[in-house]
């Protein structure tokens, strides 16, 4: 049920996108740097941190997107161009994939690892709050793409 909450999420984000290019790099409003480019950029960041970094224990991933030095680089750095774009979305898919796979694979949800953060937490816990995760970015994507072309409702 988690997952399945989880991938309406993420196919959401994927709608709020939908017939899109460079477009998606155009920012909500000054000064904000909120844009839908940076918004999956976000996200492939937060799902790798979470299900490769910390439930899979691996210590070589590090965020793509994003830097102690540019900590908001998800955001700042999410400039137009067809190259980002496609960069964004094919980060975004490979850590979906993987996230996809560690959960079907996970023998329960009580498989857990350890957050500098937040310390121990499950995948159970992970999976609930990326379903949190994506539906607070997903309110922001709906107001992004109505102030892009007007579209509502997808």
């Amino acid at each position: 049920m988690l997952a399945g909450f989880l991938a309406d999420q993420r196919a959401t984000l994927v709608l709020k996108c939908a017939g899109l290019g460079e477009e998606l790099a155009h920012r909500a409003a000054e000064p904000s740097t909120l844009s839908l480019l940076g918004l999956v950029r976000h996200l492939a960041d937060v799902e790798r941190h979470w299900f490769q970094e910390i439930l899979a224990g691996r210590k070589d991933v590090r965020p793509l997107f994003s830097s102690p030095d540019s900590p908001d680089g998800d955001f700042d750095g999410a400039a137009a161009g067809p190259e980002a774009v496609t960069e964004a979305w094919e980060a975004w898919r490979a850590a979906v994939a993987h996230a996809d796979r560690f959960t079907a694979q996970a023998p329960d949800l009580d498989v857990w690892g350890e957050d500098e953060w937040r310390g121990r937490v499950s995948l159970r816990w992970v999976l609930v709050h990326m379903i949190e995760e994506y539906a607070r970015h997903n309110g922001h994507a709906d107001l992004l793409r109505e102030r892009i072309d007007g579209t509502r409702g997808v």
